[in-house]
């Protein structure tokens, strides 16, 4: 039952005249079940990326969210809270992409369903590690024999990620229209493999696929075109290669994920929700056009305002940018030992914020710009928390120094939600929680 949802009331809602898989014969309403699935993940990975870093605080007496002593900071409520609805919506997806996959004869679709399994894999390695595995659109029978036990992440990536990734990547058109209709296209497959090897710390393979995205789409013409506010101004512009398509009648718990760093959520810190932290590393640079677009300083209690220029309703969570690429790209050349290329691509991103070009030169301090740059540029997108553990792998320690305290490596991803673990023997849990 894990591989459809741990909750039998998810099976309930499907329509019961839709039949099995031999009985459908257009599975573009299954694919569109599949993308509208990503809805559910999305405040999640925010709180994951930013929530779990020095980006922003949960109100104490809520979670200690923040903190990484042993016993775990995190309680059975919080795993049912945020990580169960997370984990069903991710799983669901990859019901309904399998079943595109295996039965539909148009290939675009299929390439579709394909990024889709491999961006839901992704995202479910990054916050749980090793994951249960499944390809099939499974009957009753196959899913009572199925294996339901975790794979080691690796094996994931290898067998399941990449594989989808790279059939997308050759199956889907490199077309601006699908991505503005909201779809996957070439460029968001590659992307994302890009993404996807530097995580792996495969920075050779990753230079490759992120130099054929900024090299494609005219990156830097794109960016160098627009101001950093346009990015957020409207859902779908130039610079976005994929986002999770939300609407105000779908939410998580309620409540939008911009309500979080908007001070909305009273499970947010009451001080405001954006950490004096961040704060202060926007505040050392007053050139630096994105503090004034993300950060307000609300009279002491700091909330963000990046989000607003759509409102609360109808705003995108963007899942890639071309200023993601384009500073990932930066970080394989630079780890590939092309320093010079490393600086010149975050410059990039640099002038458009209205700042000077990097002072870094050697390896060392560019890979340390490059995570600045990230975090300033990216800041409350669900990207620091993930970008502070694939940096550990090549700087030992920079958790703990980015952070300011000591940080198990238990605690580089998160639990597996309580109901799954007590339902099936074969779910192990994450060793610390």
């Amino acid at each position: 039952m894990l591989l459809i949802t741990a909750c039998s009331t998810d099976l309930d809602q499907v329509p019961p005249n839709l039949g099995d898989a031999s009985s459908i014969t257009d599975f573009e309403p299954v694919l569109f079940a599949a993308y509208n699935y990503q809805n559910e993940a999305a405040a999640p990975m925010a709180i994951f990326g930013d929530f779990r870093s020095d980006n922003a605080l949960f109100d104490e007496e809520f979670i200690d969210f923040d903190k990484f002593t042993a016993p775990s900071p995190l309680s059975a409520t919080s795993t049912s809270t945020f990580f169960q609805p997370f984990y069903s919506a991710l799983y669901s997806s990859i019901i309904s992409t399998n079943n595109v996959i295996n039965n539909s004869t148009n290939p675009t679709h299929v390439a579709e369903a394909k990024f889709l399994r491999g961006l839901s894999y992704f995202k479910l390695v990054q916050v749980f590690g090793d994951v249960s595995v499944n390809l099939i659109d499974p009957t009753v029978e196959e899913l009572a024999a199925a294996d339901i036990s975790r794979q080691p992440k690796n094996e994931v990536y290898n067998n399941v990620i990449i594989p989808d990734l790279q059939a997308a990547r050759d199956g889907l058109a490199a077309s601006t229209a699908a991505a503005a209709n909201g779809r996957a296209t070439k460029y968001a497959a590659q992307g994302l493999l890009g993404k996807v090897y530097a995580t792996m710390g495969n920075y050779a393979a990753a230079e490759t696929e992120l130099a054929a995205v900024v090299n494609g789409t005219g990156a830097a013409d794109i960016i160098s075109s627009m101001s950093f506010a346009d990015v957020f101004g409207s859902d779908l512009n130039a610079e976005i290669l994929f986002a999770t398509q939300m609407t105000g009648s779908i939410s998580y718990s309620g409540v939008k994920f911009t309500d979080w760093f908007a001070g909305v959520n009273t499970k947010a810190d009451e001080g405001g929700p954006v950490s004096p932290d961040l704060v202060s590393a926007f505040a050392a640079d007053p050139a630096d056009l994105r503090g004034a677009l993300t950060v307000d300083e609300n009279g002491g209690n700091p909330i963000s305002t990046k989000y607003n220029t759509l409102g609360a309703t109808e705003q995108d969570w963007i899942e890639l940018r071309l200023a993601d690429i384009v500073l990932l790209y930066a970080e394989a050349l630079n780890e590939n030992s092309k320093t010079a290329d490393a600086i010149t691509q975050l410059n990039i991103i640099r002038t458009r914020a209205g700042l000077a070009g990097t002072t870094a030169s050697t390896q060392a301090d560019v890979r340390q710009a490059i995570l600045d740059e990230r975090r300033l540029e990216l800041a409350l997108e669900g990207h620091r928390w993930f970008d502070l553990v694939r940096a550990e792998a090549s700087q030992s320690g920079i958790i703990e120094a980015e952070m300011g305290v000591a940080v198990s490596s238990n605690y580089y991803i998160f639990p597996i939600p309580n109901t799954e673990v007590t339902s099936f023997p074969e779910i192990t849990q994450n060793e610390g929680y």
